[in-house]
Parts: C-alpha cells; structure tokens; sequence
C-alpha cells in the first residue's frame, strides 16, 4: 500500500509560480510511475504530466507543455510539479498518483494510488 501526501498549493496571480510535492510512503516509490492530475470545478480529471520509475522519461498535457516540469527524488520519496507562467484555467484541485509499473501514462485509470489533492487558484 501506497500513501500519498501533495503539498505546496495556494493562491497565486497569473504569470506566478508554484511547486507542488508529493510525498509518498513505502519502500518501493523508485519502482512506481508517478503522474499528477488535476480536476477543476464542473470538469473532469484531467491528466496534467507523469513521469517513469527513473525520471527518465516524461509526459506533458499539451495545454501544460513548456510552463509546467515534473521531476522525482526517488531517494526521498518525492516527485515534484513545478509549474510557472500560471494561468486562471489552471486553477483546479492537484492530484498526485502512483502506478505499481512503472512506465508513465496519462490514463487516470492505470493508476493504483492516489493522494487527497492540493488546491491551486490563480488569480487574474
């Protein structure tokens, strides 16, 4: 079982930044894909970037592509979503997900574990 904690929301104005954590728990996180995921009010989850076991490759929403980055401390159990030139379609509650393989995906549904989301809201 995997447990994980996303932290680092807030409120920001556009053009801002913000990084979110995710911490998970367990002895295995270097062997998961890790995704992040976000879910505005009235919409649907939406898939945001993932990355694999290795941090060797990553995959970007095309409407996060070159503002947002996801990197992993697999000797911390963290994996990160820097996000910068925030924009107010970019307010939504942020989910981080873990996939027991670990190759990357942007499929809500591979993934096996999910934490309780951080709210981000940036302002116009």
């Amino acid at each position: 079982q995997v447990q994980l904690v996303e932290s680092g929301g807030g409120l920001v104005q556009a053009g801002g930044s913000l990084r979110l954590s995710c911490a998970a728990s367990g002895r295995t996180f270097s062997s998961y894909a890790m995704g992040w995921f976000r879910q505005a009010p009235g919409k649907e989850r939406e898939f945001v970037a993932a990355i694999s076991w290795s941090g060797g490759n990553t995959y970007y929403a095309d409407s996060v592509k070159g503002r947002f980055t996801i990197s992993r401390d697999n000797a911390k159990n963290t994996v990160y979503l820097q996000m910068n030139s925030l924009k107010p379609e970019d307010t939504a509650v942020y989910y981080c997900a873990a996939r027991n393989s670990g190759i990357e995906t942007f499929r809500a549904y591979e993934y096996d574990y999910w934490g309780q989301g951080t709210q981000v809201t940036v302002s116009s």
